[in-house]
């Protein structure tokens, strides 16, 4: 590893280092996918890295590339201590709203945790259920915190798969090429089709009638 690459790393672990440095081990870094789009689940992920983890690459999601992104998730879930990753459906987020449904997200992703963490360090969500474990919520977390970095690529890039899968159902919609995001092309294809049942109805009112 580079010494520019490695300096940033210890950088980007100095949040967790003051946590371990106190005798907490299992910090688990939560942050979520999909808010935004017009179409298809939020995906929350939860993941617990080892003290010692150095995984080469890691970053925000929103910094790295698709392709990038897969490797890293692989590295990633082979690597981690515990991980859970909660998905919550379009139907459900018309129904509770995208807030309400990214907490609920949250939960889930802890409860699938095989591995129960002390603490857990989240990107900007406050009033959430974390069931009973100490949390602390982190503005601009994925870019500033390695476990909430490598959460969120766990949630990107679970969401970005399933969105591809559905591109195969619904191929006229082009969810493979913008997964589910506002786009123009996904726009005009909401305007010349019509939703589909992966649209969220609450966040298309403006482009359907």
């Amino acid at each position: 590893m580079k010494e520019k690459e490695e300096a940033r790393l210890i950088k980007l672990k100095e949040i967790e280092k003051g946590f371990f440095n106190r005798g907490i081990h299992f910090i688990a870094g939560i942050d979520e996918a999909g808010r935004g789009p017009l179409a298809g689940p939020v995906v929350v992920a939860s993941v617990i890295l080892d003290p010692n983890s150095m995984i080469e690459g890691i970053n925000d999601s929103k910094k790295i590339s698709e392709n990038k992104r897969e490797k890293l998730y692989d590295i990633i879930t082979k690597e981690a201590i515990s991980y859970g990753v909660g998905i919550v459906t379009q139907d459900e987020i018309d129904e509770i709203n995208i807030l309400q449904a990214t907490k609920k997200g949250l939960t889930m992703a802890i409860q699938q945790m095989e591995t129960k963490p002390n603490l857990i360090l989240v990107d900007a969500l406050n009033g959430i259920d974390t069931l009973g474990i100490p949390y602390q919520s982190i503005i601009k977390g994925d870019a500033k915190c390695y476990s909430i970095s490598a959460a969120s690529i766990i949630a990107k890039v679970t969401r970005d798969r399933i969105m591809r899968e559905w591109d195969k159902v619904y191929p006229e919609y082009g969810f493979a090429s913008h997964k589910g995001y506002g786009t123009a092309k996904h726009i005009a294809a909401i305007k010349e089709y019509g939703p589909c049942p992966l649209h969220r109805r609450s966040f298309i009112k403006n482009i359907v009638s």
